[in-house]
């Protein structure tokens, strides 16, 4: 039988999705589900990790993507880079009482005229003046996009929490949020276990938010998002194989990278762009395990753990975490997840 939408629906107490971080990063819970489910904490995860285990790392860094403004009328917009597409253009959601035209001037942040190019799809073209690049005009006059469930705006404590600590390549307008768990201190940890880390970049677009609005899974669109998997990463990938260690991706943007990577061939340095929808039945190729956050309901992010781990373990784990009052989404807690060959 064919897999529909509510396939991946659960009930979620709004008292459960995390609104801020908490005091220390390697402070939040994890629950390792393997046979049985086990409730631990992120400063529990080096006891997890083999020697010769590779950990690979989602290095993008948030933009300030966020930013307020008015058309030439009057009214009030709201704009959400949703990536940049050059050093002075950039693809973003615009809210507005009545959409921009193209052509139309809009004013952002009482500092900044962007011309609306065209339309493209749910998105707006956007060109920024030409006297600076797209990042470091966003980066002064711009805000950090907190997720739409965290209702609050912006504080000084998320410029850093909501960026990993090794956050070096802008470029994203979402954190790769099981990234946000880890401090200097733990990776440390990591290696002395005789694990080893691994870079690489895929910017998170505002796409990951936006729910799928078809119950016919086969035909929903992903957004696009660009990668790149640096030399260093696909010999260190290569190495770890040989020797028999496991790859561990940190995030489901990591794991995005890596698989769609291999979907034309062996995995190869490089960069690109993925539309990677990854739903049970999916065959994975790189990634072993996988740390991960827990995921809105209904979501493609939800939909890619279950093909991973297995719907009915997913929706075990799921049901725990809710009943143990662990903390959802961005800001909260993680899940430690082994690949289920024979998932369903």
């Amino acid at each position: 039988m064919p897999l529909s939408l509510n396939d991946f629906d659960y009930e979620l107490p709004a008292g459960l999705i995390a609104q801020a971080p908490l005091a220390e990063r390697s402070a939040s819970r994890l629950l390792v589900v393997g046979e049985e489910l086990a409730d631990c904490q992120i400063s529990d995860l080096p006891d997890f990790i083999r020697a010769g285990d590779l950990l690979v790392f989602n290095d993008t860094r948030v933009l300030h993507a966020r930013l307020h403004g008015s058309k030439a009328s009057g009214g009030q917009i709201e704009v959400l880079i949703e990536r940049p597409i050059g050093p002075h253009e950039a693809l973003a959601q615009v809210r507005a009482s009545k959409s921009p035209k193209p052509g139309s001037v809009l004013r952002l942040a009482d500092a900044i005229d962007v011309t609306v190019l065209a339309r493209v799809g749910e998105f707006f073209h956007l060109r920024f003046p030409d006297t600076e690049d797209l990042v470091v005009l966003l980066e002064r006059h711009g805000k950090l996009p907190l997720p739409p469930y965290i209702q609050r705006a912006a504080g000084d404590a998320d410029e850093s929490r909501y960026q990993t600590v090794y956050a070096r390549s802008p470029g994203s307008v979402a954190a790769p949020t099981a990234g946000l768990h880890f401090d200097d201190a733990l990776i440390a940890r990591i290696r002395e276990r005789g694990a080893n880390c691994a870079w690489l970049t895929l910017h998170v677009g505002a796409g990951t938010f936006q729910p799928v609005r078809v119950d016919d899974l086969g035909e929903h669109r992903m957004h696009r998002e660009r990668y790149v998997i640096p030399q260093e990463t696909v010999d260190a990938i290569a190495a770890t194989r040989a020797a028999g260690g496991r790859v561990i991706a940190v995030g489901t943007t990591s794991m995005r990278a890596l698989e769609a990577a291999t979907q034309d061939g062996p995995l190869t340095a490089g960069s690109g762009e993925t539309e990677i929808f990854i739903l049970p039945g999916f065959h994975f190729q790189v990634v072993d395990v996988l740390l991960t956050n827990f995921h809105l309901p209904k979501s493609t992010l939800l939909m890619l753990v279950s093909a991973f781990a297995g719907m009915d373990t997913i929706r075990s784990a799921y049901r725990h975490a809710i009943a143990e009052g662990y903390r959802f989404f961005s800001y909260g807690d993680a899940m430690l997840l082994t690949r289920n060959d024979d998932a369903v």
